[in-house]
């Protein structure tokens, strides 16, 4: 093989010209302007690029008023971006949300008792003997559900007194107007009439309470699901457009786009997640893979997933989509 053959196929060289954007992020010289930065993105490859095309997605669905639909699951109530979410449900930015139920639990014990910061590291076995519970690094004491379940009990007393089959969405609304915090979702949710709803509201502290209620107190309550499918699918059917911001996966992702198939699917979709496609589960699964199955519209500019974690990228994606003019 002479060089020349080598040198082509160390370095074949290419006659084509590309006409897409040059790779090019933001410029630090100068002052500092945040969504000048944020527009970088668009031009910064990777995972940035994707996080620009979400915001340019949610903001159209911000100014075409599309019926919003907000999932998101328990550990986002868990860390520090619960307010980011009260404060789209507080300007009205959110018309569904879909949830699970260590969010209801979480957010009602942030009203009166906050968790605290930790570590990842630390001595699991010690932890339990000091009574603290560990999320990630975020440390939350027993005490707060010794505290939950008193309320939740005087709460359980008036939420049955009339009707012992209660739905997720009554539950959510009627204990999120007993709530007095402005940084709360459920009050926030209670106040703009956005409703909350819980697939496995047992999933969690809530449903062990319960239990304890009904073995207790009153074996006749319960908890009735298939009136809030009803309701959510109408939500969809009745929305002349309809947009997903799902943070997460799960039971709350899957209960958006399911529902939206009995429409014809979603017609805009931003995915947040970490999942791993590999594994074939929802959680893991993109958006493509919704449009094969008709849940998502066909169209590859209305649709996009973050390969990323929810608390980097997130309250990115709210300011540049909802907080900017």
């Amino acid at each position: 093989m002479s060089d020349d053959d080598s040198h082509e196929h160390v370095v074949p060289g290419s006659e084509e010209e590309l006409d897409s954007a040059d790779v090019r992020g933001y410029d630090f010289r100068g002052d500092f302007d945040f969504f000048e930065m944020l527009d970088s993105y668009e031009t910064t490859g990777f995972q940035a690029t994707h996080l620009a095309q979400a915001v340019d997605i949610a903001r159209d669905m911000r100014d075409d008023d599309v019926t919003t639909y907000l999932t998101l699951t328990s550990n986002i109530v868990s860390s520090g971006l619960r307010e980011t979410v009260a404060y789209l449900v507080r300007e009205g930015f959110v018309d569904v949300i879909i949830t699970t139920s260590g969010s209801i639990t979480e957010d009602v014990i942030k009203t009166a008792k906050p968790f605290k910061m930790g570590e990842w590291d630390a001595d699991e076995a010690e932890l339990r003997e000091r009574g603290i519970n560990r999320l990630g690094n975020i440390f939350v004491p027993s005490d707060r559900y010794v505290w939950l379940e008193e309320y939740l009990n005087d709460f359980f007393e008036d939420f049955f007194a009339d009707e012992k089959i209660r739905t997720p969405t009554e539950f959510s609304k009627e204990l999120g107007e007993t709530l007095d915090d402005e940084d709360s979702i459920l009050k926030n949710a209670a106040d703009q009439d956005v409703p909350i709803f819980c697939p496995a509201l047992t999933d969690a502290e809530v449903g062990n309470f319960l239990y304890y209620y009904r073995q207790g107190y009153d074996s006749e309550v319960g908890i009735e699901i298939l009136d809030d499918y009803d309701s959510l699918i109408e939500h969809g059917l009745l929305a002349e457009e309809t947009g997903l911001i799902a943070v997460g996966a799960g039971v709350p992702k899957h209960h958006a786009i399911m529902t939206n198939l009995f429409r014809g699917g979603a017609d805009h979709a931003v995915y947040i997640s970490t999942g791993m496609e590999g594994d074939g589960s929802l959680s893991g699964a993109p958006p493509e893979e919704a449009v094969s199955w008709g849940k998502i519209k066909d169209d590859d500019t209305n649709y996009v997933q973050i390969e990323a974690e929810a608390t980097l990228v997130f309250p990115l994606l709210v300011a540049g989509a909802f907080k900017r003019d």
